[in-house]
């Protein structure tokens, strides 16, 4: 039995996989979208996909009312050439970045960050993952976008998914790659007592 005085822990996400993530550490949560718009500030790519992560987190933070609780918000961007590629706007912009990407290493970065309700506690992290593309052809690329997987993928790919095919290696956290770095947030969610 949890005691009552512990908080709740509240995913400001709507993101299938993060939920799936999140769900190994054994912690119930609730699903609270935050809505607001990815807008990077200047700077070092890490502390900006943080600064947006932490945004997320604020914004639930701020409209929950159900009693204390942890507001985990997460950005995952990939970065190639010290570019933002965000998710593609459609199959031909899918098809595109994924000619960008192949046979080369880019970096996937994701920002975790943690607000307390009402106390205002923050905990925030970023963790980079390098992730290296197989060469693939036209007809590779043309038959994966086709399946629609990587419509709603930063860089237009799923790491867990079709996708798989595309990635030669991954040097770092696979889970980060997914959308949450589970020991990160691991270690994030201890700091705050959750875990």
């Amino acid at each position: 039995m949890v005691p009552s005085s512990t908080p709740a822990l509240v995913l400001a996400s709507a993101s299938p996989r993060r939920q799936e993530l999140l769900a190994r550490l054994g912690i119930p949560f609730t699903v609270q979208p935050s809505r607001i718009p990815e807008i990077h500030p200047p700077g070092p790519h890490a502390q900006a996909v943080a600064a947006v992560a932490l945004d997320k987190a604020r914004a639930v933070a701020s409209r929950w009312t159900a009693g204390a609780a942890i507001v985990l918000g997460a950005d995952t961007e990939v970065v190639l050439e010290g570019r933002y590629l965000g998710k593609p706007r459609d199959a031909a912009d899918a098809i595109r970045m994924l000619h960008e990407l192949s046979g080369r290493t880019h970096e996937v970065i994701t920002g975790v960050a943690l607000v307390a309700a009402p106390s205002g506690r923050e905990e925030t992290a970023a963790v980079t993952t390098l992730v290296t593309m197989v060469t693939a052809s036209d007809e590779e690329i043309a038959a994966y976008v086709a399946t629609g997987e990587p419509l709603d993928k930063a860089g237009a790919y799923a790491v867990q998914g079709l996708g798989a095919r595309l990635v030669a290696h991954v040097d770092g956290c696979l889970t980060n790659v997914i959308g949450l770095p589970v020991e990160t947030t691991r270690r994030l969610l201890a700091r705050c007592g959750l875990l």
